[in-house]
């Protein structure tokens, strides 16, 4: 059985590594670009940092910021439009994922016109988009190696989920320097959100031995610095760490697929607006507890590359450690709870179940999961989980 790898053709990481983004078009003799990011990045004051050193280097930039969390389809066409208006020649995405999502889609949109819900799926893209150079500024959702979008399309409350080469950024920037001022609720989201792509990558029916050891490092990486960088943002080799772990995991289950945590975490953003990290993290504890007997060893050696075992116990028992460690990491972290996020409600909850669970089993990823469910089975951890 065969398998195929994509990554971007360039990463550069570490310190200072977003500053090569000039060189970088330069070498490729690229002089016109569409800076995709959101108000955030404007109002930091990283995205005119960006814009400036540009400039400065003979480079034209145009401006979108106006990437919503979870990017709808009308986001999308919104940069698009941009993009046709200032004769870009390459797109720059800045920001966590979904700047970097929104910018993948809308640098294919030149030779892969519309409608995006064609795109749904594995291997729907047919051409080549124009190159893409991705800076994440967030530890968590890995887009910045990914050869996957996803896109809100809301008149069905669907997320798009789209898997294709042509979605690869060209060139990734990972500076971790660019996370130091994550708020702690944010560090958590991402970071739990970053362990969730290295267990699902590594215990997909689709792992292979290339995926396995990027899955097991993104898994270590987390054990070792996702604690200290929630509790000491300005830890350079905790952030450094957890930047690095973000990487490996996109390029694990970018390669390998996500399972059923994603699966069952894209309604509840589509439907409730949940940011995806957040999601992730909430569900991860409990379709973890459903999912350890279809892959028992796999899930003991996550508990074991965690560092939460005391060693010489049985695969039973470590994967056992696992799931209450998992929910104690929860706890620790202040993750919410399903019912206590905000934006949740019992009644309009409980009468989306079966949309849920329809929504999640055909997206593609519970099929990938150690454990195959049944829509009643997802329906019932939708319950379990609130």
């Amino acid at each position: 059985m065969t398998s195929q790898f994509n990554i971007p053709s360039t990463i550069i990481a570490g310190a200072g590594a977003s500053r090569e983004l000039a060189p970088q078009l330069q070498r490729r003799g690229l002089t016109r670009v569409l800076l995709v990011t959101d108000a955030f990045m404007v109002s930091s004051g990283l995205a005119p940092k960006v814009v400036s050193d540009l400039t400065a280097s003979g480079i034209t930039v145009e401006v979108f910021a106006d990437v919503q969390p979870d990017p709808s389809e009308d986001n999308v066409l919104a940069g698009f439009a941009r993009l046709q208006d200032c004769g870009a020649q390459a797109v720059v995405a800045l920001g966590g994922g979904s700047p970097i999502d929104c910018a993948k889609v809308i640098a294919i949109l030149p030779h892969n016109p519309p409608p995006m819900a064609a795109f749904m799926g594995r291997h729907k893209v047919p051409n080549a988009g124009l190159p893409l150079f991705a800076i994440p500024t967030t530890a968590g959702t890995g887009s910045e190696v990914t050869k996957v979008a996803v896109i809100t399309d809301t008149k069905r409350d669907v997320k798009m989920m789209m898997l294709d080469q042509h979605l690869l950024p060209a060139v990734a920037l990972v500076d971790y320097e660019l996370t130091l001022s994550m708020p702690q609720a944010l560090t958590a989201a991402v970071g739990v959100d970053t362990l969730t792509h290295g267990i699902e990558a590594y215990v997909s029916r689709l792992a292979t031995p290339l995926t396995d050891p990027l899955a097991l490092s993104c898994i270590g990486l987390c054990g070792e610095h996702l604690e200290t960088a929630w509790r000491e943002p300005g830890n350079h080799t905790a952030r450094e760490g957890m930047m690095l772990a973000a990487t490996q995991g996109g390029m694990a289950f970018a390669n390998s697929s996500v399972a059923l945590v994603h699966g069952m975490s894209r309604p509840i953003g589509a439907l409730f607006h949940v940011p995806h990290g957040i999601s992730n993290a909430m569900l991860l504890p409990t379709v973890t507890r459903f999912s350890v007997a279809g892959a028992v060893a796999r899930y003991a050696t996550v508990a074991r590359t965690l560092g939460w075992t005391r060693g010489g116990e049985s695969d039973e028992s470590a994967a056992n450690v696992l799931v209450a460690g998992l929910e104690a990491l929860n706890r620790r972290l202040k993750i919410p709870s399903l019912r206590s996020y905000p934006k949740m409600d019992d009644v309009r909850f409980r009468a989306s179940l079966e949309k849920m669970a329809d929504d999640a089993l055909a997206s593609g990823s519970p099929a990938n999961n150690p454990i195959v469910p049944t829509v009643p089975e997802i329906v019932r951890l939708y319950q379990e989980a609130w």
